[in-house]
Parts: structure tokens; sequence; C-alpha cells
């Protein structure tokens, strides 16, 4: 056994370091459990609230276009703030935004209210990500971002489960109700325990970043989120995602040339390391996939197999919980053998089971549905950590915070870009079927014809594993220069 070997095997993390992670792991499922929580509730709001689907859906929209604009700011605030502080207030806010929404006694204050929650959603995951990167060393990283993967992927997944329970036998107000005290406890806790980790900077805050960033990233998300709804060539869409592309640009144009004078609100020179621009690219290509299967299944479930809100969280609860129970095995399986073998075997997998959803019928069965979407997760755990640690492993130090805020900010842009192409492909084929078939027969086509795109998508992921391999912070020669080498060479050995 080498030396470097029984480093990794002997490696404990601190009691005080573990405890900081551990606080940072339940707010995040928190958080995280609350974006989904609100989604089989749409519904029941609509006839509580006397609301049109359009407007309901801002609840959505409005959460999904907060976290876009604030995210990217968040590389700033974790540097120039103490840790202490930046969890302080993301949960703070989380907090009161669960508390407005608990209590509003209309669509507007709830509406106000996911804003708010959202503004504490934002900051809490790269939080996360940061502190784990300053606490725990490249080799053991593994491990521990497959702890965090159970949050990110338990989480989403209990979260329709528990609403479809709670709406069962209580009214919508207690999906934030009895989320509160636990937010509230843990905020207690995070106030008496948390220390800062790092060191903070005395950076400014570039006012014309954060409106650019605003009006890029936010048009965006808003523009292709609105394309699922009112097809692409609407005014409104081609208006917002011009405005988005063209802020987008002067943004990126803007950080190259503070960075040039270390002060830009998102770091872009993480994107030198070529470790990390791969790994944002397939992460990008897997969430667009995911985002997409995700909204087509729960279509598919309950408009052509009538299932409820709760059925459908429960046929869907197995898949998230094998992704938290693999998790931790991914994570130390990447520590030994590098990201290869693990991520092309979770692209091939989410391949595989996207390319069976496209042969979904009316008549599949039961225990199909939840054998692929069970491969489905697996493939999900297997790639998603690799992905994450790979990307950022290279990054120094001053990266961290910008470059798990980059991280963020694209997966939510690329879940926006996929869910909107899928939905337009699923919507376009049906009405170009209707009147020839029948309106069941119709979406069955469209939903088939979407996960064959969401195949062809997964299929451009798996190929670019290959180029994957791990590289420690101290095996970058320089900036742009991986070992050396900055070209992308195909692997066929683990690291």
């Amino acid at each position: 056994m080498t030396a470097d070997t029984t480093d990794r095997n002997t490696y404990r993390l601190s009691s005080r370091n573990r405890g900081i992670i551990f606080i940072l792991l339940i707010a995040t499922f928190v958080v995280i459990l609350n974006e989904t929580i609100m989604n089989v509730a749409l519904p029941k709001l609509m006839v509580d609230l006397h609301l049109g689907a359009g407007t309901v859906q801002w609840l959505a929209t409005a959460f999904m276009l907060t976290m876009a604009v604030i995210i990217p700011t968040t590389g700033f605030l974790i540097q120039r703030l103490s840790t202490r502080t930046v969890f302080l207030a993301a949960l703070g806010l989380f907090s009161l935004g669960t508390l407005i929404a608990g209590l509003a006694p209309g669509f507007p204050v709830l509406l106000v209210g996911r804003v708010v929650q959202a503004s504490g959603t934002a900051i809490m995951l790269p939080l996360l990500i940061t502190t784990v990167l300053a606490l725990v060393p490249a080799e053991r990283r593994g491990a521990v971002m497959g702890t965090i993967s159970i949050v990110i992927s338990v989480a989403p997944a209990i979260g329709p489960t528990l609403s479809g329970l709670i709406l069962e036998v209580l009214p919508w107000r207690f999906l934030f109700l009895c989320v509160l005290p636990i937010a509230l406890l843990v905020l207690a806790y995070g106030a008496r325990q948390l220390v800062n980790v790092g060191e903070t900077n005395k950076s400014t805050l570039d006012i014309p970043s954060v409106v650019l960033s605003a009006l890029g990233f936010g048009g965006l998300v808003y523009g292709f989120s609105s394309a699922g709804d009112g097809g692409w060539g609407s005014p409104k869409v081609l208006a917002t995602l011009a405005i988005g592309g063209l802020s987008l640009l002067v943004f990126v144009l803007r950080q190259l040339a503070l960075g040039r004078k270390d002060a830009p609100l998102l770091d872009l020179r993480a994107f030198r390391y070529p470790m990390f621009t791969l790994s944002v690219v397939v992460i990008m290509i897997a969430m667009m996939a995911l985002f997409g299967g995700a909204i087509m299944l729960p279509i598919y479930l309950q408009n052509l197999r009538g299932l409820g809100s709760l059925g459908t969280g429960l046929l869907l609860l197995p898949g998230g919980l094998l992704m938290g129970l693999a998790a931790p095995t991914v994570g130390k399986l990447f520590d030994r053998h590098g990201p290869v073998a693990l991520s092309s075997s979770g692209a091939a997998l989410l391949t595989l089971s996207l390319w069976r959803f496209s042969a979904l019928s009316a008549e599949t069965p039961v225990w199909m549905l939840l054998a692929l979407h069970l491969m489905f997760s697996l493939g999900l755990a297997l790639l998603f950590t690799p992905i994450l640690a790979t990307g950022l492993n290279p990054l120094p130090s001053r990266l961290y915070s910008h470059g798990s805020a980059i991280m963020s900010t694209l997966q939510m842009v690329s879940g926006a870009v996929g869910t909107a192409l899928l939905v337009t492909v699923m919507t376009t084929r049906a009405v170009s079927l209707r009147g020839a078939v029948s309106p069941e027969l119709a979406q069955i086509s469209g939903l088939q014809l979407a996960f064959a795109v969401a195949t062809g998508i997964a299929v451009f992921a798996f190929l670019l594993t290959f180029f994957l391999r791990r590289v420690l912070p101290g095996e970058s020669d320089s900036e742009g220069q991986i070992g050396g080498d900055a070209e992308l060479q195909p692997v066929s050995s683990s690291h």
C-alpha cells in the first residue's frame, strides 16, 4: 500500500469540521426539499385561491427567476462575508419567506414569500460546496461530495411525496408551516455552533455586473421557461431571450475585464481549467435530460395513467432513495478509482433508461416504469458526484466560491433550457397529430418524441465522460495547463 493510499484511508475530518458540514447539509436539505414540495400543490392552489394555470405557475417561475438572479452573486458574498454571516442571512431569508407564505392571505403575498424563500435557497448550496472545498483535501472530496449528493437527490424525491401526504389531510398552508419549525431549529443551532471558514476579503460589489447578471441569467431562464407554454415564436419569448443573451454577453466581457483587476462579480478564470470546463458542459447536458425527464414522467403518470399527486410521488420515491443510498459508495469509489468508469457507466444507464422511456405506452406495466426510473436514478447517482468533484478539484482556493456559483447557475439555466425544449417537442408533436389520432395517442406520441430527444442529449454526455480525468490542485502546472497538457485526450485508465 502506498503512502498516498494510506493517507487517504486514515484521513478523518475533525469534529469541528464535521459539525460545520453537518449544519450546512441539514440546512441545504431543508431548502432543497422546499423547492419540490410546492409542485404537486399547484392544482389545489388554483382551486383555493381561484387562480388560472398561468397565474399559479408564477409561484414556480418567480422562484426559479430569483435563484437565477441571486446565485451568480454568491461567489462575491461568500468571499466578502464570513461563513456564519452568509449562513444566517441565507437561512434567515428562507425562514422569513416560509413564514410569509404560510400566513399569506392571498396570491400576491404568497408570491412575495416564495421570492424571499428563493433568495435564501440560492445561497445555501454554493455555500455548502465552497465550505467542503475549503475543509476537505482533494483526495477525500469524493466521499463528502457523495454525502452532498444524498441531500441533492433525496430531498427532491421526498418533496412531492411529503406534499401529497400533507395535502391529503391538511390545507396547503401547512406545506410551509410544517417546514418552518425545522428551518428555525437549524437556524438557531447554526447561529450557536457555526464558525467562519477561510479568509474574507474587502472587495466591493460591482453593481453594473449585478444588473447585467440579473438581466442575462434571469432573461434566459424566463425566456426558456415561457417557451414551453407560448412557443418559440412568441414575441415575449424572443424579446426576453434576446435581452438575456445580449446582457449575458456584456456581463461576460465585463467579468473578463474586471478579472484583470481581481474584482469580478463572478470570476470566469475558473474556465481556464479544462477539467472544470468539461465538467460544467457534462453536468449541463445531464441537467437538461434530468429536468426534462422529471417533468415528462409526472405528465405521463397523471394524465395518461390516472395517478394522483400522492401516487405519482410514491412511484418516484424509490428512485430518489436509491440515489441517496448509492451516493456515499459512489463518492468512495471516485476517491479510489477516478471519474471515468463511474461517470461513463452513469451516462450509459441514463441514456438507456431515457431510450426505454421513449417507448412508453398507456399499457406499460407499472413494474417496468419503476424499474426504468430506478435505472434512471442510479445513472444520475453514478454521474453526479464524479462530475462535481472532477470539476471543482483542480481549482485554487480563491476560485472555490466562484466555481460553485458558476456550476449552480449554469445547472439552473440548462434545466430551464431542457424543460422548455422537451415540453415544446412534446406539445408540437401532439398538436400536429390532433384530429388524426385520439388525444391520448397524440399525447403519448409527443411524450415518446420528447424522451427520444432527451436520449440524444444523454448520448452526448456519455461521449464526453471518456475525456474526464482526476486532477488535483498540486498537479496543475499553471492556469489552463493541467498536468502540463491542456488538451483533452480520451483516457483508458481511472486516473
